[in-house]
């Protein structure tokens, strides 16, 4: 693919993507192990996880690389669990 960025493997996938697929993939209780977050732990909701991460560069690093360890076989982090 020509347009494709070797130094962003996120390139074209928005945090609401991964952290819908992450949600669908490990459910909220399997998320809130990995990545141990209030908004994944307490009532959580898309909404108001997004929130949270677009405030919360920290998380969002952890959402960005648990969705790369999960769904990138190229992942410069491998499988983490």
């Amino acid at each position: 693919m020509s347009s494709e960025q070797p130094k962003n493997p996120l390139h074209g996938i928005t945090i609401e993507t991964a952290l819908t697929r992450l949600v669908e993939h490990y459910g909220w209780e399997g998320l809130a192990q990995r990545i141990d977050v209030n908004c994944f732990k307490n009532d959580p909701s898309i909404k108001s996880s997004l929130t949270f991460l677009r405030k919360t560069q920290w998380a969002r690093d952890k959402v960005e690389r648990l969705y790369l360890s999960t769904f990138d076989q190229q992942s410069p982090w491998g499988r983490s669990r």
